[in-house]
């Protein structure tokens, strides 16, 4: 492999699996709202988030970690504003007093923050402006939840940054990704170069997953599994551990997770079942970390076609990641994974985003059940065929029709899903 290549998986790596606390919708509001706030040098005594539809949407029904249960764009920038740390970026509300929370509570009924719907922007997109005397801070984030694009003060740019609205444009810097490329990489990567992450990435999703399985988080998701189906059987525990995650984190659990993509809920779907399947099968440390590997670039290459937020729920493509990581551990062949890649997309490629909330646990455990069903067939040699609907015969097809799906297909459905959200 080209070093070129091998770095830039490297390197998609390191941006892709980066620590969260929180849903990261709100985070990022909040995000910018600290940022605006240390620029503005004082407590604002306004803000108005201008937000796209998407995050809105992902922002509605999810509770803001470190809020005292508060939901909603102007609680996640109240709380940014009063205790976040910019510095911290997506644990930006890592900082947060109880004092802090009490007074954000006081600040919401007053109004401090106003929230209106952009369109014809990015899918993820924040402008946040934040008023106090005289003064008046803008600050923009596009893309990418860290992404601050521009910042200025009483009208002076303080950052301006180019960027592109088509995620699929603005990632042309990953053309070089495909499964084979992956999976060569994932087989000669020096594991000492991973390690760290992998290791960081497995601590913080296990600890929050543990977390959902100990207390009652949402609809208790990963706990059902496991207490219908019992504990015994390794494919019930990697939906249900990983379920259980996503339940504490929805649910406003202060627990940092390891991100995937620009989401928590990917980052525990592609982590979690592949780690319990490796202590099952009582693999090497080193295959391990190789079908982690797998399992997050995999994620990684669905979500660069799909974009940052859509109508498409990111909980296939992360669960599709891990599907392919389980049957290389399962000493599947790359023809297996292919298989297990298209299979898993062929069976839940339909599943919708409609916000980040408590049922996108049982949308991890359902797409994860599709994974472990593909891999199965893969085993066996079963797989659906090029041109059963918009699976074609070369996986790179595949992908880039779900990658169309996900950013141009799902648009309407995408504003069809926001206004019944909202009493439209």
């Amino acid at each position: 492999m080209k070093k070129s290549i091998y770095d830039g998986y490297i390197q998609v790596l390191n941006e892709e699996l980066i620590t969260a606390l929180g849903c990261t919708e709100p985070i990022a509001i909040a995000y910018a709202s600290a940022t605006a706030r240390k620029y503005l040098g004082c407590m604002p005594q306004r803000m108005i988030a201008h937000c796209s539809g998407n995050i809105i949407k992902n922002v509605k029904g999810v509770t803001v970690p470190n809020s005292g249960g508060q939901k909603g764009v102007e609680a996640a920038a109240i709380l940014g504003a009063l205790g976040g740390n910019a510095e911290r970026q997506l644990e930006v509300l890592s900082t947060v007093t109880q004092a802090d929370i009490d007074q954000s509570k006081v600040l919401a009924g007053e109004g401090l923050c106003e929230v209106e719907l952009v369109e014809g922007v990015a899918n993820l997109y924040i402008r946040l402006e934040a008023f106090c005397g005289d003064d008046t801070v803008v600050v923009e984030i596009v893309d990418k939840h860290t992404n601050i694009v521009r910042i200025s003060k009483n009208g002076e740019n303080l950052l301006d940054k180019e960027y592109l609205l088509d995620r699929g444009n603005a990632d042309r810097k990953r053309d070089f990704m495909s499964v084979n490329g992956i999976l060569d990489f994932a087989e000669t990567v020096q594991t000492a170069e991973v390690r760290q992450l992998l290791d960081h990435q497995i601590a913080c999703n296990m600890t929050i997953a543990r977390e959902g399985m100990k207390n009652p988080y949402g609809a208790n998701i990963g706990k059902n599994i496991l207490n219908l189906y019992g504990s015994q059987n390794v494919e019930v525990r990697a939906k249900a551990y990983a379920a259980a995650g996503s339940d504490a984190r929805m649910s406003g659990c202060d627990l940092a997770v390891v991100a995937n993509s620009g989401s928590g809920n990917q980052g525990i779907t592609a982590s979690v079942p592949v780690y319990q399947y490796a202590r099952e099968l009582k693999v090497s440390d080193e295959k391990m970390y190789r079908a982690l590997v797998i399992s997050n670039l995999i994620a990684a290459h669905l979500k660069t076609g799909i974009g940052s937020l859509s109508a498409f729920c990111g909980a296939v493509s992360a669960a599709t990641g891990s599907g392919a990581g389980i049957t290389y551990l399962r000493g599947g062949s790359r023809e297996q994974i292919m298989f297990t890649i298209s299979n898993t997309l062929g069976i839940v490629s339909g599943i919708v985003c409609d916000g980040a909330k408590p049922s996108c646990a049982a949308k991890i455990a359902a797409a994860l059940d599709a994974a472990i069903l593909a891999d199965k067939m893969a085993f066996n040699n079963d797989y659906f065929k090029g041109g059963e609907g918009i699976l074609t015969d070369d996986i790179e097809g595949t992908i880039h029709n779900i990658g169309r799906l996900g950013r141009e297909g799902m648009q309407n459905t995408d504003m069809e899903i926001l206004n019944m959200m909202v009493g439209k």
